[in-house]
This record gives C-alpha cells, sequence and structure tokens, in this order.
C-alpha cells in the first residue's frame, strides 16, 4: 500500500514520541526519520517500528485490502453438503444420458435444473 503525506507526517511524530520518552537517541531518531521520509510504501515502515512499542502511525494497523482467513470455513450439516453436491452429480449424470441412454434426448438436461431448485430448498430447511 502507498504512503501519503499525511501517513509519513503520522509516522514521523511516532517517532518524536520515542525521543521525547527516551526510547530512541537522536541518531536513532535522524536515521529512521530519514527513511520515513522517503517511504512510500507501508512495508518500509514496519521495520523502523517493529522494535518500538506504541505509539505506532495508523497505517500499521489497517487491514489490506486482501481478505484475511480469520479460521476453519463453516462445517455444513450433512443436508447442506449433499445439496452442494447434488447440482454437479446430476449434471454429469445428465451428460452421461444425453450420450448413452437418451442418444439425443435434450430434455435430460433438465435434471440438474431440478436438481438446483430441490437441493436448494432442502438445504436451507436443515441449516
Amino acid at each position: 500500500m502507498r504512503l501519503s503525506n499525511a501517513e509519513r507526517q503520522e509516522a514521523l511524530e511516532a517517532l518524536e514520541e520515542h525521543v521525547r520518552t527516551g526510547r530512541l537517541d537522536v541518531d536513532e531518531f535522524a536515521d529512521r526519520s530519514a527513511k520515513v521520509t522517503v517511504a512510500t510504501r507501508r512495508g518500509e515502515l514496519e521495520p523502523l517500528f517493529a522494535d518500538l512499542p506504541a505509539p505506532h502511525p495508523s497505517v500499521l494497523s489497517r487491514e489490506l485490502f486482501t481478505p484475511s482467513i480469520t479460521g476453519p470455513a463453516p462445517r455444513l450439516s450433512p443436508a447442506q453438503a449433499l445439496a452442494a453436491k447434488a447440482v454437479p452429480i446430476t449434471a454429469v449424470i445428465a451428460l452421461v444420458l444425453f450420450f448413452t441412454v437418451a442418444r439425443g434426448f435434450w430434455p435430460v438436461f433438465l435434471l440438474p435444473a431440478a436438481a438446483a431448485l430441490l437441493a436448494g430448498g432442502f438445504g436451507r430447511r436443515s441449516g
């Protein structure tokens, strides 16, 4: 994520606070503030604050735009699992029937649609 001028200024103010509280000496502040001034991305700020407690610039605490995975996917009930598998299974059966037993009888492709309707109602009632 690219940094704005305001975010760089906030990082400099956080470093100034660390100098005031004695966590950084003047030389460390000069080195880190020079790096903040030329930083263009969030990742360039992270190592400058990694060994310091709060305050940190707020840009380091924001979530990025990529979704985060917070845990395992919710478990489906057996009825919901069957409903999720019904349409693809029925589509494969319809293809097999179309090319073998039904030999070009196109209405067999209505089977997956019927399965979708039935499985959708069945999966909702059970969940």
